[in-house]
């Protein structure tokens, strides 16, 4: 199956469930981690990680999760990248699933996204199952890197990943990529990302960039997937 892939993960604290996220994707695959240690106060000890696998970056001022994405697909060289939230846990081994979806004419392929609601002028999404879809969730995210770099990637004033994961979808298909969901061996444990955020702070970034969202995309139909 043509085409190297690699696991990028983001470290903001819940090491714990960060360990069982990269202990079941050890168990079930070889392809290789990055963890990206976002800011002093989220820096974890290399013993913790099988570094034949494992690559650790720390650094030391924490960046928002556009700039981070960011990083990861400038200095990758994977020809896919596996955009993963700690949450997630590998039962089986989705990465030749992934990849057979990322080698039949698709730039994006992920467990859990959907369509834009038309018939509430963008401001929502619906769940329609595994199919072609206009944006994936970072929840499981594997996308062409180059395709992505020469898309713009992520937008850097994304702080936080709620929506950012849209607007990035919206990125790619504007940019004449596809998007698959596909049903993949996993299970999502507590998402901290989500549930363990300061809500004030959550509801503010999250709004923020779904505006960006209406305002860079809204009208757009013609870069969204077939309805269904």
């Amino acid at each position: 199956m043509a085409g190297s892939i690699r696991v990028c993960l983001i470290a903001e604290g819940f090491t714990e469930d960060l360990i069982k996220c990269v202990t079941s994707i050890e168990a079930n695959s070889q392809i290789p981690i990055s963890i990206y240690a976002n800011g002093k106060s989220n820096w974890l000890s290399a013993e913790l990680f099988n570094l034949n696998q494992v690559t650790l970056t720390q650094e030391k001022n924490p960046l928002g999760w556009g700039n981070i994405i960011n990083f990861f697909i400038n200095n990758c060289t994977e020809d896919f990248l596996l955009i993963l939230d700690p949450s997630t846990i590998f039962l089986k081994d989705p990465i030749p699933k992934t990849l057979e979806a990322l080698n039949s004419g698709f730039q994006g392929a992920g467990w859990k996204g959907g369509l834009i609601n038309l018939e509430d002028d963008w401001r929502s999404t619906e769940d329609k199952g595994a199919g072609e879809v206009d944006v994936l969730f970072s929840y499981f995210f594997a996308f062409d890197r180059t395709f992505v770099q020469k898309a713009g990637g992520a937008n850097p004033s994304a702080k936080y990943y709620r929506n950012a994961d849209l607007e990035l979808s919206l990125a790619i298909r504007a940019a004449g990529g596809k998007l698959i969901q596909i049903d993949l061996p996993l299970e999502q444990g507590r998402h901290h990302g989500y549930y363990d955020t300061n809500s004030d702070y959550r509801e503010k970034n999250s709004k923020k960039n779904y505006q960006r969202i209406l305002e860079r995309f809204r009208g757009k139909n013609e870069i969204l997937s077939p309805r269904r």
